[in-house]
């Protein structure tokens, strides 16, 4: 009885120290303004504890780990894409509201005929600043400083010529007429470098009342805010007068005339991006032309691959044909060679002007077809490339299909008359066709999204010249939305995410159809 009250009383124990600890975890990861991960780390963090702690759990102690894994490394990101299709999170609203308004009003703007370019002077352990003269004031300099090569010291400016911190981290050094010689050489600008962490914080009072801040790597300057903050919380520009509003719809502080500042901030937009897909003609005629082709491309591609493969499989299936075990080799080389030297390979091949194929064409039938800037050509070369990565793969698999059958088949064929292609279409397709489905819905789906074939290749190109986001005439879905989403001058990250789903999406839809056309899920008749 003892023993049981002291295994519950230190499972309780660890239950709990697990908890907090957890909980510390992810008030971090909210503080750092993860929200969404935050809340499934939570999720997770929860489940875990009740998991490991409740005697009723039994088997899901073992199945935990990976539920766990699929939630961070796979729900998430699709929640976390699905949500970001919903704002105009890009390069140009990267931040939240309240850090695009700070950017704005630490801008700086520095009043003319202020700078002074400044030197560094040794003066023991410490460091001098020294003003370079302008046509109206004498050269100033500071009293002895103590520099850190991140801070100033604060024990160290409240001394003679120094005034304390001010709130916002600043600190204020009182300047004088320098004499006519320096103390010592002044420090070359490796050395100013190290201590511009250092210098940026200083603001420094001239004997006239301006203070002077850090401008450039040799300079100080008098400088104002930019903008500023009305009470009505628009932002006023303090050279022209105008005033700018936040504009929620679209993410930036907005002027009456339309004009716009930068940086923006992220907003909620909605159903914009989608409705953008069907209702902007265009857009939605790149979009409709890359989804056709990436349909045909990942089609196409596995008809071919598969019917080679077969063939090929049929082929050394063939008693009498001698040394079968030497042409599976070969014919799986291209399988086994890395797919990206490949590509590189057939990029060197099909160039136009050096390329072998040219070449060879231009000597057999005088033609040397322009591969990689004619849409058609380019289109072929990207579908002759892929069947040729893909039908080493569909030959294995035909093959070990093919063994599976049993030989008593084709014997009682051949006693029955029948030939070669009777006993394929009888017998060798039916058998194998409902085993090879699922694998070829699989490598529908994989070429639906081989990104890296188009990016290698012809990264999409040639280019739809009337399209108004960058779409290419050989762009699957997937390279666009990488094209979009880095590629772009706006660089839109949340149109991405909305194209993102969107062929999630359309890939499970297809998967679906087909699985259920075949009907791969049936059960075996018993």
């Amino acid at each position: 009885m003892n023993a049981l009250m002291k295994h519950a009383w230190l499972r309780a124990t660890v239950g709990a120290l697990s908890g907090l600890v957890l909980l510390w975890g992810v008030m971090q990861v909210y503080a750092s303004g993860q929200t969404l991960l935050a809340v499934v780390l939570l999720a997770c963090s929860a489940l875990a504890l009740w998991t490991y702690t409740s005697p009723r759990t039994g088997a899901l102690r073992y199945v935990l780990p990976g539920i766990a894994t699929a939630l961070l490394f796979v729900i998430f990101p699709m929640v976390y894409t699905l949500s970001l299709g919903f704002t105009n999170y890009s390069m140009r609203n990267l931040l939240d509201f309240e850090r695009a308004r700070e950017v704005l009003l630490e801008e700086r703007l520095v009043l003319p005929d202020t700078e002074r370019s400044f030197s560094l002077h040794p003066v023991g352990a410490q460091v001098q600043i020294r003003l370079a003269a302008t046509s109206t004031e004498p050269a100033l300099e500071s009293a002895p400083l103590t520099l850190s090569g991140s801070a100033v010291r604060p024990e160290l400016v409240e001394g003679l010529g120094f005034d304390k911190l001010s709130p916002n981290g600043a600190v204020k050094v009182l300047l004088q007429e320098a004499s006519n010689t320096p103390p010592t050489a002044a420090l070359p600008l490796s050395e100013v470098v190290k201590q511009l962490d250092a210098l940026r914080p200083l603001k420094l009072t001239t004997p006239s009342n301006q203070t002077l801040s850090l401008i450039k790597l040799r300079e100080f300057a008098q400088t104002n805010s930019l903008y500023q903050t009305e009470p009505d919380g628009t932002l006023k520009d303090t050279l022209t007068g105008t005033r700018y509003a936040p504009n929620p719809d679209t993410g930036f502080f907005t002027s009456a005339e339309g004009e716009r500042l930068q940086p923006g901030y992220r907003v909620n937009v909605g159903w914009a991006h989608y409705a953008r897909l069907v209702q902007d003609e265009r857009f939605r005629e790149p979009f409709f032309s890359v989804f056709v082709w990436t349909v045909v491309f990942s089609g196409l591609t596995v008809v071919f691959a598969t019917a080679l493969g077969l063939f090929l499989a049929v082929l050394l299936n063939w008693e009498p044909l001698e040394a079968k075990g030497l042409y599976r080799v070969v014919l799986f080389l291209p399988y086994a060679v890395p797919g990206f030297i490949s590509i590189l390979i057939f990029k060197g091949l099909f160039n136009q002007n050096l390329g072998e194929i040219n070449l060879i064409l231009n000597a057999l039938f005088g033609i040397k077809p322009a591969w990689f800037s004619d849409p058609l050509l380019a289109k072929t070369m990207l579908l002759i490339v892929n069947v040729w990565l893909g039908f080493p793969y569909m030959m294995v698999l035909c093959t070990g299909l093919i063994k599976a059958i049993p030989s008593d088949l084709y014997e009682a064929s051949a006693v029955a008359g029948a030939g070669p292609w009777m006993n394929f279409h009888r017998i060798t397709l039916p058998l194998i066709l409902k085993p090879l489905t699922p694998l070829l819905i699989s490598a529908f789906a994989f070429n639906f999204n081989n990104f890296v074939l188009i990016s290698l290749l012809t990264n999409g190109r040639p280019d739809q010249l009337d399209a108004t986001t960058p779409a290419g005439t050989t762009d699957i879905l997937v390279s666009y939305t990488w094209r979009i989403a880095f590629q772009d001058s706006g660089q839109q990250f949340g149109l991405a995410s909305a194209i993102s789903t969107v062929i999630f999406l359309l890939v499970a839809a297809v998967t679906l159809v087909q699985m259920k056309f075949t009907k791969i899920n049936d059960a075996p008749a018993r």
